[in-house]
């Protein structure tokens, strides 16, 4: 079994892929998004021998763009997606109290009800009834709460036409180290994980698949041996089952959902839920120290669009969010980053907006499972649902549906502590912000390198960016800026750190 010093870093970059061209294994996962690593983590934790390959970075694409909610969908109910809800809290439960504790937290949300809105009060408040029963009650019941309750949580609510204030708990996470988190554990438990790795074929030898593949650092060409291939590629699913199948039709819709990152405003201390139709909701969330606005709901066209988020995405997310927030926290000048993900949909001929969040495993003519939708919140349950539809091909009995912790994983706020007793130098600040990125694993981090912040302002320190380099599969400023921290979203993506992260990738090759 490979440690994570040798797997994780650029050292150990051509001995990964040394193992995937020799070794055999069990399962192969195409697609280093929450659904691909999520499943290598949980078939190696099985004893499976394990390959991961992504031809970006882990966590590129929709898992590092999304709202950052661990939640069960409120919205869902009204599509009586009554099953996908109750899974969802069931599932975020889970995470919050034994998988990532230091990076699902707890979050209070508004909802306020307007005259002329798309709900009035007897239906918000029946969907809160049902929501904390789907649950259990174990994120405390949804209910009504005066208007003064929820200004003191959002200062900035607009209490002009207020008919009303529900309050529900959900939570949020770091969308990005959830999915390194999983990519960790597999690679712990011995799977050979490789990033900027493209598959280019596909064909059935025998027994076995082989998967034809591409470094996309040289330039070089491999073949991957497997019992078992699981297509866990996202938005790119389609392109990966004609691989398989030229003949291969459309599998999956594609909707757009872009946000604004803002300065957040003081005292804000919950998550605003905006009603904006019969089929749409936004969300005005504190995230990070930063306020995430949006999302867009728009079906994407990867021939014809873009993934950047445009100026009339822009506009109708501060109009969206206009409708509860004043122009003040709204201006143009406090936009930090802007950034956009695409949900993948079984296909349908109507709107995004009215799709069914289901997901639907199907079988290709060589044997390769392909993953079509799903959410973050339920990326486990979806790992479970694709192991025990290989279970035969694998000869295994069961498969365990038992949650385990990832790496890292445990209360932010005694490893907060404990980083303040080790580190004097540490502020209180960025200890409980490197408690919730890294759990147990923070002080690993901080003893890789320099705890001077990264760029002015910053709670990311110069260690961080080692160890994303060394440990973390980092190959350039961008894996750091947007994955393994948040500096890109805090604004502070410029060339002369980008230039320092360059310098640092240079000494760890070097090295």
């Amino acid at each position: 079994m490979q440690s994570l010093a040798q797997s994780g870093g650029a050292a150990g970059r051509d001995e990964t892929l040394a193992r995937l061209a020799h070794e055999r294994f069990d399962v192969l996962a195409i697609g280093g998004g929450i659904v691909g690593a999520g499943t290598a983590a949980l078939a190696a934790r099985h004893g499976l021998r394990v390959a991961l390959l992504e031809r970006a970075d882990f966590a590129s694409g929709s898992s590092s763009a999304s709202s950052k909610l661990i939640h069960g969908g409120l919205r869902y109910l009204r599509m009586g997606d009554f099953r996908l809800v109750r899974e969802a809290l069931h599932e975020g439960t889970v995470l919050k109290r034994t998988v990532a504790p230091q990076l699902v937290h707890d979050l209070d949300f508004v909802l306020p009800v307007y005259h002329g809105g798309p709900y009035g009060r007897g239906a918000i408040g029946a969907a809160l009834a049902l929501y904390s029963l789907l649950g259990g009650h174990a994120r405390g019941r949804g209910r009504f709460v005066p208007a003064a309750r929820a200004q003191a949580l959002v200062p900035a609510l607009n209490g002009a036409g207020l008919r009303g204030v529900g309050l529900y708990a959900d939570a949020q996470t770091n969308d990005a180290r959830l999915c390194l988190a999983n990519v960790r554990s597999a690679a712990d438990a011995g799977a050979a994980a490789a990033n900027r790795v493209e598959v280019v074929g596909i064909e059935r030898r025998g027994d076995e698949t082989r998967v034809a593949a591409r470094d996309l650092r040289t330039g070089a060409a491999l073949e991957v041996a497997a019992r078992t291939v699981v297509n866990a590629s996202g938005a790119a699913v389609d392109e990966v089952r004609r691989l398989e199948d030229p003949q291969a039709g459309a599998s999956v819709s594609l909707s757009k959902g872009a946000h604004l990152v803002l300065e957040r405003p003081p005292g804000w201390r919950a998550a605003l839920t905006i009603p904006i139709d019969r089929e749409r909701v936004s969300f005005a969330i504190p995230w990070e120290g930063l306020l995430l606005l949006g999302t867009t709901d728009s079906a994407f066209d990867p021939e014809r669009d873009t993934l950047a988020v445009t100026a009339g995405e822009e506009a109708q997310i501060l109009a969206e969010a206009g409708r509860v927030l004043p122009p003040e926290v709204l201006r143009p000048e406090a936009i930090r980053a802007r950034f956009a993900g695409l949900r993948v949909l079984p296909l349908t001929a109507g709107a995004t907006a009215e799709a069914r969040r289901e997901v639907v495993l199907t079988r290709g003519p060589l044997g390769v499972v392909s993953v079509a939708g799903g959410k973050l919140t339920t990326y486990r349950a979806i790992a479970i649902s694709v192991l025990r539809e290989l279970r035969a091909d694998l000869g295994l009995r069961e498969v365990d549906r038992t949650p385990f912790p990832l790496p890292g994983a445990a209360d932010p706020r005694p490893v907060a502590a404990g980083l303040r007793r080790d580190f004097p130098a540490l502020e209180p600040e960025r200890a409980q912000h490197l408690a919730c990125a890294y759990g147990s694993l923070a002080a690993e981090v901080l003893a890789s390198g320099s705890l001077e912040p990264l760029a002015p302002g910053a709670l990311d320190v110069e260690a961080q960016a080692v160890y994303a380099l060394e440990r973390e599969w980092a190959l350039d400023a961008d894996d750091v800026l947007r994955r393994r921290t948040t500096l890109a979203l805090r604004g502070l993506d410029t060339p002369e750190l980008r230039e320092r992260l360059a310098r640092l990738a240079d000494e760890r090759i070097q090295a």
